[in-house]
């Protein structure tokens, strides 16, 4: 439910990627700026804002809630939490082979905070990779890097002699513009009107842009133009409306459209379009209908049926309740792969000029027989498409589970006539041995994932509380763990070159790194590889948040079950996992105990801005991953579902009790911090056990199941997590007194009258998943009861709470909030 030798430039004249000199043609023709170092760009922001900060004195009036007794708090750890927000944030990469193998190229996409700005900027860095015959490489980078301003989705063609660059309309009366760039110029730009289509889908689940292999037309999936509304003038309904503007008239509402929830509220639905980047002429993909919601399109090999895409049904699997529910984070929407033509091989097809979705077409249902099926990719001979499917999530109703792997021989002859067969890759993995591969865990595929083999698959997965890199044979179904074996970094993959890998490694104490890997074919072990070190092209950090780095450490800690069970499978009672943080005098020091959402999901031990900032003040950290999180096996997640406040509550109780007893930490000083399901374990806790935590925080909390199952967008969620695998049956719109009983019992809020530990609450407004309402009545009960509260709403966010501005002073609140309570 519920996150090598660098030079002094490339000159351009010697540029033999034109994907780089596409990207400086970018800069002059648009107006996208060179960026001057980080170092230098931030330094008149950040003086500006600490003097602000600092003229706050009480004689000149206090903002509202804020204790005058903390005043100089804020302004020092504002200070330092504005040099993490500087550090930036390695995105995507892409790179591009030359005829010389031992050269290449490289766009890198990295992000940055904008604070003033109140949004992310995005920006790409070029580089000339040069590999030598005994295995090292070196990497040279741009002087200065690019900035994408304005621009929504970067896409290379598969030869690396194109780009496309995707500007999404930024208010209903602006096309959609696709910029086709080749080796020294803008080559097209194609203005697509409202009327054909909305703006595309740049991430999430429907994202999909694919170039076909000719480089000649652009798949890709956008919002359907809009649908007409009712239209009212003086004298009253008009029964034919107009495409024109009347300043005589208004449009109406008309009736209610389900949304997929949180982040897509105000998104058409999703549906498929091909651009030809010569003409600019833009079809849409017709005879989907509107109860299919399309994404993650991608180019057939040479077939009657060109494209491939996953399509979501508007049930859900609920035959009583059929509607969309939210999406967001959910794997268990049920989904299938289809297979559809290319709508400019029709001849008798016109432009797509309006919003008839519904024409019957070929459609193929590639998997009839699984409930869940996404990610595809074929084989580089086209012998094969691969795919990822949650049916686990699916079936059981969990939001997210173990995943598998599948694959449908593909036909030769391209015609996809009788049934496909489907077989497995990687199963599910339900009880792990100790060490060995826990199951797959995906949330993500690059575009071209494969070796040259064109059998092996590079791909991030979680592995415990780590991200490791694995390579999948499709043949053999053989996984084994690319990135270091010896390692409690977390490593993901970036972008391969040819059998090499690009890829970034971090820890929760180390920034990340990036990495070029190379197989070792000189041991006798198989899938060795050896990985070198990429000088940063990034300014190093102050040299205070170097140090304040350097002074921590961490360890991954397997935690024994306190109570296993011989009513849980085998996987359940396995020990869990939590990650230490520690600094020089940890058994002397606070502690805060970090606990992640969903509840099926997991915190890496990669680096986390957020959780730096903390533990740079003196405390300890203690980031538990109980039962039912990812990377663990199947039996262990689906032993939470039904046992909610309980088993993941004992869990953390658990972990906590572990390193007291050990005397890695100051017992009397503990506090807790939690967002989504991380926020129901922190009112759990602070309710179940009064007299553990002197302070606590809780972003966008569960507080009260009863108040949350007729308002969140994943009603279904409530159910799952409360009944187990028996919710999905008795899931409803209109929920039983018994049934909402339950939910009371299960929530947080029925050990209110035991809380006594100071709580800060941070809370979206727009917050569909868990809303608003859920956090502001616990927060109010709390005060009522005479218990310390603070609650801090943020007016235009939803769940995550990632606007930079609210993520700044939502962490900086809990920097100062845990100040207070736990100092000596």
């Amino acid at each position: 439910m519920l996150v090598a030798v660098v030079s002094s430039g490339i000159r351009g004249s010697h540029s033999s990627c034109p994907v780089a000199s596409a990207a400086n043609l970018f800069l002059r023709a648009s107006s996208v700026r060179a960026r001057a170092p980080t170092s230098l760009r931030r330094r008149s922001k950040v003086s500006w804002r600490s003097k602000a900060m600092a003229s706050a004195h009480p004689s000149q009036g206090l903002p509202s809630g804020m204790d005058p007794s903390m005043v100089d708090e804020y302004a020092s750890q504002s200070k330092l939490l504005q040099e993490f927000v500087k550090i930036p944030s390695i995105g995507k990469a892409w790179i591009f082979t030359s005829k010389d193998e031992n050269t290449s190229r490289a766009m890198v996409s990295v992000s940055q905070s904008d604070l003033l700005a109140n949004k992310k900027r995005s920006f790409l860095l070029n580089t000339h990779i040069s590999k030598s015959s005994s295995k090292s490489v070196s990497f040279q980078w741009s002087p200065f890097p690019v900035e994408m301003s304005g621009v929504s989705a970067v896409v290379p063609s598969p030869s690396g002699e194109k780009l496309l660059l995707v500007r999404n309309a930024e208010d209903d009366d602006s096309p959609t513009k696709l910029e086709i760039w080749g080796p020294c110029q803008l080559e097209n730009e194609i203005h697509v009107a409202r009327s054909v289509h909305g703006s595309l889908y740049t991430d999430g689940w429907f994202e999909g842009i694919s170039w076909n292999h000719e480089e000649t037309l652009i798949a890709y999936v956008a919002e359907e133009p809009p649908q007409p509304k009712p239209e009212f003038n003086d004298s009253g309904y008009k029964k034919e409306g107009s495409s024109q503007k009347d300043c005589r008239s208004w449009k109406g509402q008309g009736d209610i459209e389900d949304s997929w929830g949180e982040t897509y509220s105000n998104k058409r639905i999703p549906a498929l379009f091909v651009a030809n980047i010569s003409s600019g002429e833009v079809r849409a993909l017709k005879g989907i209908p509107r109860s299919l919601s399309a994404g993650q399109v991608i180019w057939a090999p040479s077939s009657s049926y060109s494209l491939v895409f996953v399509a979501w049904s508007d049930d859900n699997g609920f035959q009583e309740t059929p509607r969309k529910l939210g999406i967001k984070y959910c794997y268990n929407r049920p989904c299938a792969l289809y297979a559809a033509a290319d709508p400019f091989k029709e001849e008798a097809d016109e432009p797509s000029t309006d919003s008839n979705m519904g024409d019957t077409a070929a459609l193929v249902k590639l998997t009839a027989d699984l409930s869940s099926a996404f990610f595809p990719r074929f084989s580089p001979d086209g012998k094969y498409l691969v795919f990822i499917s949650a049916k686990s999530a699916v079936d059981s109703g969990a939001h997210n589970a173990t995943n598998s792997m599948h694959k449908i021989d593909w036909p030769t002859d391209g015609k996809l006539e009788g049934s496909l067969g489907v077989s497995d890759v990687v199963p599910t993995v339900m009880s792990p041995q100790d060490g060995c591969f826990p199951g797959m865990y995906c949330s993500g595929l690059l575009r071209s994932p494969w070796l040259s083999d064109g059998r092996t698959m590079i791909l991030s997965s979680a592995w415990g509380s780590k991200e490791v890199i694995l390579s999948i044979n499709i043949a053999s179904g053989e996984v084994s763990r690319v990135s270091p074996q010896d390692s409690d970094y977390s490593w993901n993959v970036l972008a391969l070159d040819n059998n090499n890998i690009l890829a970034v490694s971090s820890s929760l104490v180390t920034l990340p790194q990036m990495y070029y890997g190379f197989e070792d074919s000189h041991t006798d072990k198989p899938c060795q590889w050896d990985w070198q070190e990429i000088p940063s092209p990034f300014p190093k950090p102050s040299d205070k948040v170097s140090s304040l780095l350097a002074d921590h450490k961490f360890s991954v800690i397997k935690i024994p079950v306190s109570n296993p069970s011989d009513k849980l499978p085998d996987g359940a009672n396995l020990p869990f996992e939590a990650i230490f943080v520690s600094g020089k005098d940890s058994a002397s020091s606070p502690t805060i105990v970090v606990l992640h959402g969903g509840p099926h999901s997991v915190y890496p031990s990669s680096y986390s801005r957020s959780l730096a900032f903390l533990y740079a003040q003196g405390y300890n950290l203690l980031v538990v991953n109980y039962r039912g999180s990812l990377g663990f096996g199947e039996e262990a997640l689906q032993s939470l579902p039904g046992n909610i406040g309980s088993q993941d509550v004992n869990d953390v109780l658990t972990a906590l009790d572990f390193v007291k007893k050990r005397g890695l930490i100051d017992a009397s000083r503990v506090a807790v911090v939690g967002g989504s399901h991380g926020g129901f374990l922190t009112t759990h806790l602070i309710g179940q056990a009064p007299d553990t935590f002197v302070a606590a925080a809780a972003r966008n909390p569960v507080c009260n199941l009863q108040l949350m199952v007729g308002t969140t967008d994943i009603p279904d969620w409530c159910f799952l997590e409360v009944y187990g695998k028996e919710g999905k049956n008795c899931f409803t719109e209109s929920p039983l007194a018994d049934t909402l009983t339950q939910f009371y019992q299960k929530s947080p809020i029925s050990h209110i009258s035991k809380v006594k530990t100071p709580t800060l609450f941070l809370l979206g407004a727009k917050d569909l998943r868990v809303p608003v309402s859920n956090g502001l009545q616990y927060a109010r009960a709390l005060k009522e009861r005479g218990v310390d509260t603070k609650t801090i709403v943020f007016p235009e966010d939803i769940h995550g709470l990632d606007k930079p501005q609210s993520d700044f002073e939502s962490f900086l609140n809990i920097g100062v909030w845990f100040k207070k309570y736990m100092s000596k």
